[in-house]
């Protein structure tokens, strides 16, 4: 491809995002650094949706009522329900749905998985091929750990359920209802409701040490 080819389809694509910009914004979303944002033709926007600096829409995405993306944010083929909030540093993938009040924060994962009503992932985790039901807390570091070689697992974290820091939830596995995970756990088996599950190491304290 030439110079002038390449120079020609970026123009087209520029003035093509600056046409969906404008239409968005037209329609009622704010977005506050219109050059830094690129989205779909078919991207479905609701009221008083607000879309920060650096965020990448791709397409077959739905977007509710009352949402703010977050800078340096990428969703694409997923659902975002009404007073949701993505970013900073999300990646939203294919498949997923965030529902009505949920909380997606910095350095998040989620990829084919259904985040329920109120429920958070706040830091740092990945949640992959997974149902999380209402009011369900995933604590810093928190990884479904899907796919074991050959296929995909779910997991299944039911509704009020506190999964404390660094935990990896081996799938297949199902975490009832009021439950609490302990920080640094590694869970291979089911979790049964209003149980608190974990798996920790012994600390151990040699006092008075020296090195050799």
């Amino acid at each position: 491809m030439t110079s002038i080819n390449k120079k020609k389809i970026a123009l087209i694509e520029k003035n093509n995002q600056d046409k969906l910009r404008n239409k968005a914004m037209r329609k009622g979303v704010t977005i506050k650094s219109p050059e830094t944002v690129f989205l779909s033709s078919d991207t479905k926007f609701g009221k008083n949706v607000v879309i920060n600096q650096f965020v990448v829409i791709g397409k077959k995405t739905k977007i509710g009522d009352n949402v703010e993306i977050l800078p340096f944010t990428h969703i694409e083929n997923a659902t975002l329900e009404s007073n949701v909030a993505v970013g900073p540093f999300s990646r939203i993938r294919p498949g997923s749905f965030l529902s009505k009040g949920s909380r997606i924060g910095n350095f998040v994962e989620i990829k084919k998985s259904k985040v329920g009503k109120n429920s958070k992932i706040n830091h740092l985790s990945y949640v992959g091929d997974a149902s999380i039901g209402k009011n369900v807390n995933i604590g810093a570091g928190t990884i479904t750990c899907n796919y074991d070689g050959k296929k995909k697992n779910k997991t299944n974290i039911l509704d009020n359920t506190f999964v404390g820091s660094n935990t990896a939830l081996v799938a297949p596995i199902k975490i009832g209802k009021n439950a609490i995970i302990g920080a640094g756990s590694t869970l291979t088996k089911n979790v049964k409701d209003k149980s608190l599950s974990l798996s920790r190491s012994n600390q151990i304290e040699i006092k008075n040490y020296r090195k050799k």
